[in-house]
């Protein structure tokens, strides 16, 4: 069999090119796309390479932004128009094939193998169509899988092509730090660091077994990836793939200071979660919370359920009590962070507990039936616990957090 022809197309400073489309006189400046600084969402969201360069990086709060980069300029997003552009990206992609996987609005995979010409020129040929069409740049990873095809469109960037092939994949990669591979977490890194393993070539020569006792599944997709043995597929356009997460994260209005007062708004963020799982026909299996605190410091914890779930109460109760068992309140909470995780379809099959109460359970569900269908028709606070209602600590604005494609896999 013929090796695959993957391409991975990352489109360069997406929202800040954008921008720079949409507003001319912005070209050739240090420009950054930023939350409101009133409404405390005062981060950098993404930067151009004149701001990458000056050191502005994203996630970076924008007062410090502004001292590193005194000429900066700091623009609010306009997420529909950055879909327009995503759509526009994919309409020139579909020049080639319709085997076109999303990784968010500005990266997607493209399955090739079936064009008749040499997968780099036709990497070549997408990267001057977007810039001669969208005034935008994008970088192409060329490889014979998708996590070499990622890693090929980060090696070089803005506004380049890079091959990796069987032949070469160990010269150009094995050298890499292991962070470099895609979905090995912070974590992870620190984790495998412990072993001496810190570049994507240890990874790679590492015993297979060791990393399977060690880290489990995700050891070894791991070792597979590193080796060049990743098979995943790259989806059909037209293809449904269920994300792998479901989550909301809000900023508040003002630092939380205890547990009661964190738990109001995880039982907030887990009510739009539940419904949403509901709405898509989805499951979850576990649930994450992620803490921000007031000096910008990051705690992450997570948890398995015996049974996957739809329930928002269930969600919400497992956050509390990944908050009350873990955070050290060593500081105020500025945000939170709730997701369902290990998500389920409704055609995984399920395995019956005698112990369990279905007539209960499905009594519980006709409730959440009525209350979803009180919401589709008079708007989703239209009824509410009254645990959230606390307007001091609502969160001042929500935004969806990414979700992966369903047929990779989450390190």
């Amino acid at each position: 069999m013929k090796d695959r022809v993957i391409l991975h197309s990352d489109a360069n400073c997406f929202y800040a090119s954008c921008e720079m489309v949409l507003n001319p006189s912005l070209r050739d400046k240090a420009v950054a796309v930023g939350g409101n600084e009133e409404e405390r969402h005062g981060i950098i969201l993404a930067k151009s390479e004149l701001a990458k360069k000056a050191g502005v990086t994203t996630g970076m709060p924008i007062w410090e932004a502004k001292s590193k980069c005194k000429d900066l300029i700091v623009v609010p997003p306009q997420f529909e128009y950055y879909s327009k552009f995503s759509k526009l990206l994919r309409g020139i992609y579909e020049r080639y094939t319709d085997y076109i996987e999303p990784f968010g609005l500005d990266e997607c995979w493209l399955d090739v193998t079936d064009c008749n010409t040499h997968g780099f020129i036709i990497a070549e040929e997408i990267r001057h169509a977007v810039k001669d069409e969208l005034g935008l740049t994008v970088s192409v990873g060329v490889s014979f899988n998708k996590v070499f095809a990622k890693l090929g469109s980060d090696l070089k960037k803005p506004d380049a092509t890079t091959l990796i092939t069987r032949e070469n994949f160990k010269e150009k990669i094995w050298g890499l730090p292991v962070s470099d591979l895609l979905f090995c977490g912070r974590q992870t890194t620190k984790a495998l660091g412990e072993y001496g393993i810190r570049t994507i070539g240890a990874l790679a020569q590492a015993p297979e077994e060791f990393l399977k006792r060690k880290f489990g599944k995700n050891g070894h997709s791991l070792w597979l990836f590193a080796n060049g043995l990743d098979t995943s597929p790259v989806a059909h356009k037209d293809e449904y793939v269920p994300p792998k997460s479901v989550g909301h994260g809000v900023t508040c209005v003002e630092n939380l200071v205890s547990n009661e007062e964190a738990s109001k708004v995880i039982v907030s963020l887990t009510l739009d979660i539940g419904y949403k799982l509901r709405k898509e026909g989805l499951y979850a299996r576990g649930v994450s919370l992620s803490i921000k605190d007031e000096n910008f410091y990051y705690y992450s914890y997570q948890t398995k359920f015996e049974f996957s779930t739809q329930d928002e109460m269930t969600l919400s109760k497992e956050a509390i009590s990944l908050l009350t068992k873990n955070y050290p309140w060593n500081a105020k909470i500025r945000a939170i962070t709730v997701t369902a995780i290990s998500i389920e379809t409704n055609d995984t099959p399920v395995q019956q507990d005698m112990f369990f109460d279905y007539e209960k359970d499905e009594k519980k569900k006709k409730l959440t039936s009525t209350i979803d269908k009180i919401k589709d028709t008079y708007g989703k606070s239209s009824i509410l616990p009254a645990t959230v209602l606390d307007e001091k600590k609502m969160p001042a604005h929500e935004a969806d957090r990414a979700t992966l494609p369903g047929n990779m896999k989450k390190g």
